[in-house]
């Protein structure tokens, strides 16, 4: 077989055969069935290691967007090394302190927070709330007022710099849903500053995910820090900037800087400066630690186009449907076919049920693909359209096999329902 680019840092072919850590794909498939998410713990602890880093010396912390992998696995890796989390619901709360997590440590962001979600915050004792809106800071204060707590608050400002990327994943943008208008932030902070429920703790800003150009970042960043300096002058001071994350990996053929790259002209701007600063990576810190491993169940030529059915599908791996997004394949064996163009697709009645387009694979019925760089979005976007149970997942530690989630059952799915009596 040719050789491909493996972009996962862990991964590695051993007699022809693809090893994540010292663990063979096989045994996985073999032990746990197929579609399976598989892990690798030093590829986790390596990214997180790169923020550390690079950080070293800074007032700063890396608080984990859980929205990227919320496996119960992961979170206790990231929480055991010190991770904050970035949550978007209340669920993820509760994942984040299933999992060891310090609520001191989590921030709240996202749009739409309910009054539930704001008491079960309050409540756990998090970091802060990112609020988006006037109505949010309104209802926070309200809520917070009458469990006579006080809600650490920052909030979320639209800078309006355009990250270059995606449009689905732009979240910076004026016409956006994300936060508030930057030329509404001052009246609001001032308006927080009379609650006597609100505490205003810090600033946020997130401009988009998969960026591959520092510029756009520090753009936005240095207009987060004039804003910052008015509210000083103002006697509104701030003790947290919170930058985001979006910081893009390597899928196809992308070179994301590297994490100090990226981070240095950002550090260089908090020279001199007392603020904590907060970042919120999630896709550079799980995106290349995993893979999903899938069986291929037929091979179906056409006249126009070869298909290569596999028993993963677009409930397991949205992505490509989603944003036609690029996932190398690659044989997890020598390739025992005639190498040939082929249609990755699912199971799944739609069009749009596919994983890969025109890939040149060498395989027969009965082998195993790995799609690789799938940590990230992969799991935690997963659904069980067409009665599909979700996939099992693994997190490998060397030659070490821990079962993070096993396969749903099918009766598992409806036991929550009842038939019409």
């Amino acid at each position: 077989m040719t050789t491909q680019h493996l972009p996962m840092p862990t991964l590695q072919r051993k007699g022809g055969e693809l090893h994540l850590e010292e663990v063979a794909l096989s045994a996985i498939a073999e032990e746990f069935g197929t579609p399976t998410y598989v892990y690798s713990l030093a590829a986790l602890k390596a990214a997180y290691g790169a923020y550390r880093d690079a950080l070293g010396g800074h007032r700063a912390m890396v608080c984990y967007a859980v929205k990227a992998n919320s496996s119960l696995a992961i979170l206790s890796v990231f929480a055991r090394l010190g991770a904050g989390f970035d949550i978007v619901s209340g669920g993820e709360l509760a994942r984040v302190l299933a999992a060891g997590g310090d609520p001191a440590r989590v921030v709240f962001s996202g749009v739409g927070k309910s009054a539930a979600e704001m008491r079960q915050a309050l409540d756990a004792g998090i970091r802060c709330f990112n609020v988006e809106s006037a109505a949010e800071l309104e209802r926070l204060a309200a809520i917070a007022a009458a469990m006579g707590k006080v809600a650490p608050i920052a909030l979320r400002v639209n800078p309006d710099v355009d990250p270059k990327t995606h449009p689905y994943i732009s979240t910076g943008l004026r016409s956006n849903k994300f936060g508030v208008a930057f030329d509404e932030a001052a009246a609001l902070y001032r308006r927080a500053a009379t609650l006597p429920s609100l505490r205003v703790a810090g600033i946020g800003c997130h401009i988009g995910s998969q960026l591959l150009d520092g510029a756009p970042v520090v753009e936005a960043a240095a207009k987060v820090l004039d804003l910052v300096d008015r509210l000083a002058a103002e006697g509104i001071a701030l003790d947290h900037i919170d930058l985001g994350g979006g910081l893009g990996i390597r899928y196809r053929d992308e070179q994301p800087p590297a994490v100090a790259a990226y981070l240095a002209p950002l550090l260089a701007l908090f020279a001199g400066r007392g603020e904590e600063l907060l970042l919120e990576p999630g896709r550079s810190l799980v995106g290349n630690a995993g893979l999903l491993l899938t069986r291929v169940e037929y091979l179906k030529p056409g006249a126009e186009k070869n298909f290569a059915v596999v028993d993963a599908a677009m409930n397991d791996l949205a992505r490509p449907a989603l944003y036609d997004a690029w996932h190398e394949v690659v044989e997890v064996g020598a390739g025992s076919g005639e190498r040939a163009r082929y249609e990755v697709v699912g199971p799944i009645c739609e069009s749009g049920d596919f994983l890969a387009h025109d890939r040149a694979l060498a395989v027969a019925a009965g082998d195993l693909l790995a799609i690789l760089s799938a940590g990230a979005y992969g799991m935690t976007m997963s659904s069980n359209y067409n009665t599909r149970p979700r996939a099992a997942e693994v997190l490998i530690d060397g030659a070490r096999i821990h079962l993070a989630r096993a396969r749903e059952r099918v009766e598992a799915l409806y036991a929550g329902e009842a038939a019409l009596p």
